[in-house]
């Protein structure tokens, strides 16, 4: 006798047999970004449902990225989470792009500032020395998605000066970089960690004060090994996952 035999299948809860049901129906175009969701009301009553179990389901959609329950409004299909590869180095615009998604950015601020101190040893330049600050809020398909911060290395390339007139929110920096200056980007080295969002940081990202960030520090290399680049961003945690594929 298997041990399924003896124990009997393990039914499945409720609430998640919704779950699955709804989430299938955002994920096949049933319903589309911006779509308003039957109530919790309603939805008991075509399932036959308990609130509880209606709400945990929900609530489950909404951890997830799906959908936003707006106040005095009703819930509404928000999307999918965008899922960024770690195995592979790619820019905002570049990977959003092989999706199908469109992007733009919004620029904050453009210009040269003293390194940070972060990055000095691994620029390997003088701890007054100036590099270029670029400071954007990244959107997906007109959301706020994240605030990245890039410190680029004037003295790994002097070309790079010319960001700071380039109108960096049409133009992919990682397509300059690779295309027009020819750098050989080659490897970073990441970190990852959650975070609090900080008024203004939270104004930009259309969230609450406090509310959960994934904070993400990057250092590029040439394939010289030299680094070229120091990121700093500030992910939505609720519009972003990251997936890591390893191979031995």
């Amino acid at each position: 006798m298997t041990r399924g035999e003896v124990m009997g299948e393990t039914p499945v809860p409720l609430y998640y047999k919704l779950y699955v049901e709804l989430k299938e129906g955002l994920q096949s175009g049933k319903y589309k970004k911006g779509d308003k969701l039957p109530t919790e009301k309603e939805l008991c009553q075509k399932h036959g449902l308990s609130r509880l179990t209606v709400r945990r389901a929900m609530d489950e959609l909404r951890r997830e990225g799906f959908i936003e329950r707006l106040k005095g409004k009703g819930t509404f299909v928000t999307g999918s989470k965008r899922e960024e590869q770690l195995a592979t180095l790619t820019g905002f615009t570049d990977e959003a792009k092989k999706r199908g998604r469109e992007t733009r950015s919004m620029v904050l601020e453009n210009r040269l500032v003293k390194v940070p101190v972060d990055a000095v040893e691994f620029f390997k330049i003088p701890a007054d020395a100036l590099v270029v600050y670029l400071k954007r809020v990244r959107f997906l398909e007109e959301e706020p998605y994240a605030i990245e911060e890039a410190y680029l290395n004037v003295g790994a390339d002097i070309r790079l000066l010319n960001i700071v007139q380039r109108d960096m929110e049409k133009e992919s920096l990682y397509d300059i970089l690779r295309n027009e200056f020819e750098i050989n980007i080659s490897y970073a080295e990441e970190e990852m960690e959650l975070a609090r969002l900080k008024k203004d940081e939270a104004r930009f990202l259309k969230q609450e004060m406090n509310d959960c960030a994934i904070l993400r520090k990057r250092f590029t290399y040439t394939k010289s090994d030299v680094c070229v680049e120091f990121v700093v961003s500030l992910y939505r945690a609720d519009k972003s996952k990251f997936k890591i594929v390893r191979r031995i």
